[in-house]
């Protein structure tokens, strides 16, 4: 039987989180759209869902472990270094939820258990 990896997490998103979110969703949103979001996001509390959960309502596709950041994300895990939760939009309009910043590190989690609990704010 394989040794289970316990995977820690920050308290809360670092502040880079959020400028990635901005940088991202603003490919998807106006600017006034994406500053709103990302206000909303910064005083989100934070939840917790299935990683499984979530690779499914977004619709994404996993990212292999030979993929760089995720190998990267893959080490700090084994290593013991806590992870920034993810930071997650609702698009209602489509039915699937836009991971805004933590996509890497979610498909590293992934990786070593589907069934994890993700730390993460959603608006």
């Amino acid at each position: 039987m394989s040794k289970q990896i316990e995977i820690k997490w920050l308290q809360k998103p670092e502040e880079k989180d959020y400028t990635a979110a901005e940088s991202y969703l603003g490919l998807l949103h106006d600017e006034k759209t994406v500053k709103t979001v990302v206000r909303k996001l910064k005083n989100a509390p934070l939840s917790q869902f299935k990683a499984k959960d979530i690779f499914r309502a977004s619709g994404l596709s996993l990212l292999g472990v030979s993929n760089s950041h995720v190998e990267k994300d893959r080490n700090k895990i084994e290593d013991g270094k806590l992870l920034s939760p993810i930071l997650l939009l609702r698009d209602e309009r489509n039915g699937k939820v836009v991971i805004a910043d933590g996509y890497h590190r979610m498909c590293a989690v992934y990786s070593f258990n589907e069934d994890v609990l993700i730390p993460c704010k959603i608006v």
